[in-house]
């Protein structure tokens, strides 16, 4: 029992691995890919042309920016949505998510950093929808938490990549666990639920864009 924990452990840990040089490399490509975007534009106005680009969708499917069922509650204790499609239109205001806080839906263009990024504040839910997306898990958590969970789960996050964790007041229950189109509760930070939703739904099959960055965004 215990050498077959270890070894899940050690492919757990291997997986982890793999994401941090995956997203270190998907980083070292943006900030080469950013210079050569910054010499274009600059050259662009040199010659007087000057573009404006609006921000649209990068999922054509999900153009009509409206989502469609609801988050239904399981027997194993996480809501899934059902019954229709979160839609994925990029936007600029803020949007009424029908659940707090959201699992999906409309959402702004730049996501919010979720490379084991722990906020001590409050962040935009439409930043973090876009991170869900991506195929990170936020945590969040109430005044109501505890500071010995809230210390456990900071040292978690910060651990793993694909993972980004804020307060959210507004929640119904002091921690709460959010993926795309997916979510529970867990009573504490040595729930062992903490690490069965970390290890079903970070980059899990749930994920609309697997493998997008989750750095390079709102830090």
């Amino acid at each position: 029992m215990g050498s077959a924990k270890k070894s899940t452990n050690a492919a757990r840990q291997a997986r982890i691995a793999e994401m941090r040089r995956a997203e270190q490399a998907r980083e070292r490509r943006n900030r080469i890919l950013t210079i050569g975007a910054s010499v274009t534009v600059v050259a662009a106005l040199v010659v007087g042309g000057v573009v404006l680009v609006q921000s649209q969708s990068d999922d054509s499917d999900s153009a009509d920016g409206k989502t469609t069922g609801s988050l239904v509650a399981g027997a194993d204790g996480i809501s899934t949505w059902k019954g229709g499609k979160l839609s994925q239109t990029h936007v600029s205001k803020k949007v009424d998510y029908p659940v707090e806080p959201p699992v999906g839906g409309d959402h702004n263009p730049v996501w919010q950093n979720c490379n084991g990024d722990v906020y001590t504040e409050a962040v935009a839910n439409e930043n973090a929808v876009h991170s869900l997306e991506h195929g990170a898990v936020w945590v969040t958590y109430s005044s109501k938490a505890s500071e010995a969970d809230v210390k456990a789960l900071t040292e978690k996050v910060k651990k793993t990549p694909y993972t980004l964790m804020s307060p959210y007041e507004d929640q119904k229950s002091p921690i709460m666990l959010s993926a795309w189109g997916a979510q529970r509760t867990v009573t504490s930070a040595s729930d062992p639920n903490l690490d069965k939703f970390f290890e079903k739904y970070v980059q899990g099959e749930q994920t609309p864009e697997p493998g997008a960055a989750c750095t390079g965004g709102k830090a």
